[in-house]
């Protein structure tokens, strides 16, 4: 009896590790890939945009990623070789020089 309890015992505990293990293991995965998977190519007023954030290309994915918050709080990916968005990156450039001063 006490031989099966302990059998029991032993393979849950290493049921609950490789769970566990699985999990972390997802979600550092999750984090070394591409985050867009499509771009947004139709050009809109950059006074839409309330966030902007740019994920140069790395082991993580070979592609710059250009990616906005909006107002109403939408996440959109940019085509970083649009002219359109060239045009907004640089916009935001100039603001932020011109807050930090």
């Amino acid at each position: 009896m006490t031989s099966k309890l302990l059998v029991t015992l032993l393979a849950i505990c290493l049921i609950s590790a490789a769970l566990n293990e699985g999990a972390v293991l997802s979600s550092s995965v999750s984090e070394l890939r591409c985050k867009c998977i499509k771009t947004n190519s139709k050009p809109f007023h950059p006074k839409h945009i309330k966030e902007l954030r740019v994920i140069e290309s790395g082991p993580h994915c070979l592609n710059t990623e250009i990616i906005v918050t909006l107002q109403d709080d939408r996440e959109l990916c940019l085509d970083p070789h649009a002219n359109w968005v060239q045009r907004v990156l640089q916009a935001f450039l100039k603001r932020t020089e011109n807050d930090s001063k």
